[in-house]
Formats: structure tokens, C-alpha cells, sequence
């Protein structure tokens, strides 16, 4: 069963949108997570991460802007989008990074005026 993705959206530059990501507990549980973005014409690339410790990590085109959040309780990821940039645009998937398993349909992000 793969990661349920949710919450993208067409905005305009400085926008704010807020993805959502449901997975199944043997998915969840033990497991660093990670959002993932594929722009148009390129390949699938991590954007942010947070371990069980709720220890982040993000990519150096995001930080400040985005930030990643979890409930181990809920098997529940979020990935907060602030101050959106054209250049966000694309695909957002969640997976885990440890243990990794089926993509996702994802969900669209656009930005654009």
C-alpha cells in the first residue's frame, strides 16, 4: 500500500499551501520520511526529511520557506509551503528514506500568476 498524498493546489508566487501525507503504520513506523518533488522535465528529488526524532532536514532551495512536520501516533506527515516560487512547481510524493516502498500518486503544486 503506498502513501496517500493531498493538499496541492495552483497558487500564486508568494503563496502558502499546506500537503498532507497518510501512510500505513508499517510504512510510518521506524522510518525517516521525506517529501519528494518532480519539476517538469526533470527527476524526482528530496525536498525535505524528518526522522522519528523529529530531527529535519531540507534542502537548500526550500529552507525558510517550507517546513516538514509528523505524527507518529497518526502515521500523518505535512510539508508547510511558504512564500511559493515559480520555481516550486511540480509533483510532491511522500516516501519513507529507510525503507522505501510503492510512489505514490502525488499531488500537484503550481505556481504561477
Amino acid at each position: 500500500v503506498q502513501p496517500v498524498e493531498s493538499g496541492g493546489g495552483l497558487v500564486q508566487p508568494g503563496g502558502s499551501l499546506r500537503l498532507s501525507c497518510a501512510a500505513a503504520a508499517n510504512i510510518f513506523e521506524g522510518n525517516t520520511m521525506g517529501w519528494f518533488r518532480q519539476a517538469p522535465g526533470k527527476q524526482r528529488a528530496l525536498v525535505a526529511s524528518i526522522t522519528t526524532e523529529y530531527k529535519t532536514y531540507y534542502t537548500d532551495s526550500v529552507k525558510g520557506r517550507f517546513v516538514i512536520s509528523r505524527d507518529n501516533s497518526n502515521n500523518m506527515m505535512w510539508l508547510q509551503l511558504n512564500s511559493l516560487k515559480p520555481e516550486d512547481t511540480g509533483a510532491y510524493y511522500c516516501n519513507g528514506l529507510d525503507r522505501i516502498y510503492t510512489w505514490g500518486q502525488g499531488t500537484q503544486v503550481s505556481v504561477s500568476s
